[in-house]
Protein backbone atom coordinates (compact mmCIF):
# COMPACT_ATOMS: atom_id res chain seq x y z
CA UNK A 1 0.00 0.00 0.00
CA UNK A 2 3.31 2.44 0.23
CA UNK A 3 2.84 5.01 -2.06
CA UNK A 4 6.29 5.92 -4.66
CA UNK A 5 5.50 8.91 -6.89
CA UNK A 6 2.23 9.03 -5.92
CA UNK A 7 1.00 5.57 -7.31
CA UNK A 8 0.82 2.33 -5.16
CA UNK A 9 4.70 0.91 -5.26
CA UNK A 10 3.08 -2.25 -6.29
CA UNK A 11 2.05 -0.16 -9.55
CA UNK A 12 5.33 0.14 -10.84
CA UNK A 13 6.02 -4.05 -10.80
CA UNK A 14 2.59 -4.42 -12.44
CA UNK A 15 2.72 -2.00 -15.35
CA UNK A 16 6.03 -3.73 -16.56
CA UNK A 17 4.78 -7.29 -15.87
CA UNK A 18 1.66 -6.22 -18.00
CA UNK A 19 3.33 -4.62 -20.63
CA UNK A 20 5.31 -8.47 -21.63
CA UNK A 21 3.00 -10.86 -20.00
CA UNK A 22 -0.19 -12.07 -20.88
CA UNK A 23 -1.58 -13.40 -17.33
CA UNK A 24 -0.22 -11.48 -14.24
CA UNK A 25 -1.23 -12.01 -11.21
CA UNK A 26 -0.16 -10.80 -7.49
CA UNK A 27 -0.15 -13.99 -4.48
CA UNK A 28 -0.54 -13.06 -1.36
CA UNK A 29 -2.01 -13.75 1.92
CA UNK A 30 -5.69 -13.45 2.18
CA UNK A 31 -4.96 -10.48 4.92
CA UNK A 32 -2.73 -8.65 2.54
CA UNK A 33 -4.25 -5.49 1.76
CA UNK A 34 -3.74 -4.39 -1.55
CA UNK A 35 -4.47 -1.63 -3.74
CA UNK A 36 -7.39 -1.97 -6.88
CA UNK A 37 -5.83 -4.04 -9.23
CA UNK A 38 -5.75 -2.95 -12.70
CA UNK A 39 -8.21 -4.95 -14.62
CA UNK A 40 -7.19 -8.36 -15.96
CA UNK A 41 -4.74 -8.91 -13.04
CA UNK A 42 -5.68 -11.58 -10.99
CA UNK A 43 -5.59 -12.05 -6.93
CA UNK A 44 -4.21 -15.47 -5.91
CA UNK A 45 -4.64 -16.27 -2.15
CA UNK A 46 -1.88 -18.51 -0.92
CA UNK A 47 -2.08 -20.62 2.19
CA UNK A 48 -2.13 -18.85 5.61
CA UNK A 49 1.10 -20.88 7.01
CA UNK A 50 4.11 -20.81 6.18
CA UNK A 51 4.80 -17.06 6.24
CA UNK A 52 7.66 -17.51 3.68
CA UNK A 53 8.38 -16.21 0.62
CA UNK A 54 8.45 -19.34 -0.85
CA UNK A 55 4.64 -19.99 -0.12
CA UNK A 56 3.79 -17.29 -2.83
CA UNK A 57 6.10 -19.05 -5.45
CA UNK A 58 4.86 -22.12 -4.51
CA UNK A 59 0.99 -21.02 -5.06
CA UNK A 60 1.82 -19.51 -8.13
CA UNK A 61 3.17 -22.36 -9.33
CA UNK A 62 0.44 -24.76 -8.37
CA UNK A 63 -2.20 -22.11 -9.73
CA UNK A 64 -0.35 -21.87 -12.77
CA UNK A 65 -0.97 -25.75 -13.71
CA UNK A 66 1.95 -27.33 -16.27
CA UNK A 67 3.07 -23.27 -17.15
CA UNK A 68 6.27 -21.56 -16.06
CA UNK A 69 6.19 -18.75 -13.75
CA UNK A 70 7.69 -15.59 -13.95
CA UNK A 71 8.01 -14.06 -10.32
CA UNK A 72 8.77 -10.47 -9.62
CA UNK A 73 8.71 -8.82 -6.10
CA UNK A 74 5.80 -6.34 -5.72
CA UNK A 75 8.65 -3.97 -4.05
CA UNK A 76 10.77 -3.10 -7.05
CA UNK A 77 10.00 -0.13 -8.74
CA UNK A 78 12.49 -0.19 -11.31
CA UNK A 79 12.61 -3.78 -13.16
CA UNK A 80 12.25 -3.65 -16.91
CA UNK A 81 10.20 -5.01 -19.31
CA UNK A 82 13.75 -6.06 -21.46
CA UNK A 83 14.93 -8.14 -18.24
CA UNK A 84 11.38 -9.09 -17.55
CA UNK A 85 11.30 -10.47 -21.58
CA UNK A 86 14.70 -11.88 -21.04
CA UNK A 87 13.93 -14.21 -17.72
CA UNK A 88 10.73 -14.94 -19.60
CA UNK A 89 12.52 -16.17 -22.80
CA UNK A 90 15.47 -17.93 -20.92
CA UNK A 91 16.63 -21.68 -21.45
CA UNK A 92 16.67 -23.19 -18.04
CA UNK A 93 18.62 -26.17 -19.36
CA UNK A 94 18.19 -28.91 -16.57
CA UNK A 95 17.84 -26.51 -14.04
CA UNK A 96 14.07 -25.88 -12.36
CA UNK A 97 14.80 -22.12 -12.56
CA UNK A 98 16.22 -18.81 -13.79
CA UNK A 99 16.65 -16.20 -11.28
CA UNK A 100 18.07 -13.09 -11.00
CA UNK A 101 21.41 -13.16 -9.43
CA UNK A 102 21.13 -11.82 -6.16
CA UNK A 103 17.67 -11.73 -5.93
CA UNK A 104 15.06 -14.89 -6.66
CA UNK A 105 12.50 -12.71 -6.00
CA UNK A 106 12.80 -12.22 -10.15
CA UNK A 107 12.87 -15.61 -12.20
CA UNK A 108 11.31 -17.91 -14.03
CA UNK A 109 10.41 -21.28 -12.24
CA UNK A 110 9.30 -24.15 -13.79
CA UNK A 111 6.70 -26.65 -12.80
CA UNK A 112 8.54 -28.74 -11.44
CA UNK A 113 10.57 -26.40 -8.80
CA UNK A 114 7.11 -26.96 -7.23
CA UNK A 115 7.29 -29.93 -5.54
CA UNK A 116 10.90 -29.65 -4.74
CA UNK A 117 10.41 -26.10 -2.46
CA UNK A 118 7.77 -27.90 -0.41
CA UNK A 119 9.41 -31.01 0.20
CA UNK A 120 12.20 -28.92 1.76
CA UNK A 121 11.54 -29.77 5.80
CA UNK A 122 12.70 -25.79 7.37
CA UNK A 123 11.05 -23.46 6.27
CA UNK A 124 12.37 -21.13 8.06
CA UNK A 125 15.60 -21.38 6.21
CA UNK A 126 16.17 -18.33 4.33
CA UNK A 127 14.33 -18.05 0.48
CA UNK A 128 17.86 -17.53 -0.83
CA UNK A 129 19.12 -20.56 0.36
CA UNK A 130 16.07 -22.64 -0.37
CA UNK A 131 16.18 -21.21 -3.78
CA UNK A 132 20.06 -21.79 -4.26
CA UNK A 133 19.34 -25.46 -3.35
CA UNK A 134 17.14 -25.76 -6.29
CA UNK A 135 20.79 -25.26 -8.38
CA UNK A 136 18.67 -22.06 -10.47
CA UNK A 137 20.75 -21.02 -13.79
CA UNK A 138 21.32 -17.47 -12.88
CA UNK A 139 21.41 -14.64 -14.93
CA UNK A 140 22.68 -10.71 -14.18
CA UNK A 141 20.37 -8.22 -14.00
CA UNK A 142 21.78 -4.74 -13.29
CA UNK A 143 21.59 -4.00 -9.80
CA UNK A 144 19.59 -0.93 -10.30
CA UNK A 145 16.57 -3.25 -11.37
CA UNK A 146 16.76 -5.30 -8.01
CA UNK A 147 16.75 -2.27 -5.80
CA UNK A 148 13.75 -2.99 -3.64
CA UNK A 149 11.83 -1.28 -1.39
CA UNK A 150 11.83 -2.80 2.43
CA UNK A 151 12.24 0.15 4.80
CA UNK A 152 10.47 3.98 4.81
CA UNK A 153 14.60 4.91 3.49
CA UNK A 154 14.43 2.21 0.71
CA UNK A 155 11.19 4.52 0.15
CA UNK A 156 12.64 7.64 0.16
CA UNK A 157 16.02 6.47 -1.75
CA UNK A 158 13.40 5.24 -4.71
CA UNK A 159 11.66 8.47 -4.82
CA UNK A 160 14.92 10.32 -5.46
CA UNK A 161 15.40 8.25 -8.33
CA UNK A 162 14.85 10.65 -11.68
CA UNK A 163 12.22 8.11 -13.01
CA UNK A 164 9.85 8.93 -10.46
CA UNK A 165 7.64 11.63 -10.88
CA UNK A 166 5.65 13.40 -7.30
Amino acid sequence: MAELGGRPLIAYPLETLRAVLDDVAVVGKRDTELPPLPLNVHRWVEPAEPRHPVAGIVEALKRAGNRPVLVCAADMPFVTAATIRGLAAADPGDAPAVIATGNPLLGLYLPEAADRLTSRPDERRPLRELIAALEPRTVDVDEAELFNVNTLADLAAAQAQPNVKS
